[in-house]
């Protein structure tokens, strides 16, 4: 079971990234770009995933995965129910997020000094 301080130390250690509060909710950003959101009451982390793989992640773990309202459909976006998470696997789906939004020298950079995944 993952909970949010599993992943929170993400926000600041990865490369461009820092966190922020909006309307009383932590959100990482590479600079204005929000790659991973957390709702109000921390149970569901919300994250930056590939379009045209969300569907399939949904349907691997509808228990687990959800994708996101309406409107926010046209986004590149699921959300997880970080209870059903293990907390590696919330990590590696923060640093996945992540490189969605850096220069791919940068996640580059991150595997050489992390060749094994975050801890």
């Amino acid at each position: 079971m993952a909970v949010i301080d599993d992943v929170r130390s993400l926000g600041s250690e990865l490369e461009r990234s820092y966190e922020v509060y909006v309307r009383g909710r932590l959100k990482f950003r590479v600079k204005q770009i929000v790659y991973v959101a957390f709702s109000l009451d921390e149970r569901v982390m919300g994250f930056g995933f590939p379009k045209e793989e969300r569907a399939g992640l949904v349907a691997s773990a509808p228990n687990t995965f959800h994708l996101p309202s309406e409107s926010d459909m046209r986004f590149s976006w699921v959300h997880a129910d970080l209870a059903a998470l293990d907390p590696r696997e919330a990590r590696e789906l923060v640093v996945d997020a992540w490189r969605m939004v850096v220069p791919q020298k940068v996640s580059r950079a991150y595997d050489l000094i992390h060749p094994h995944g975050p801890g």
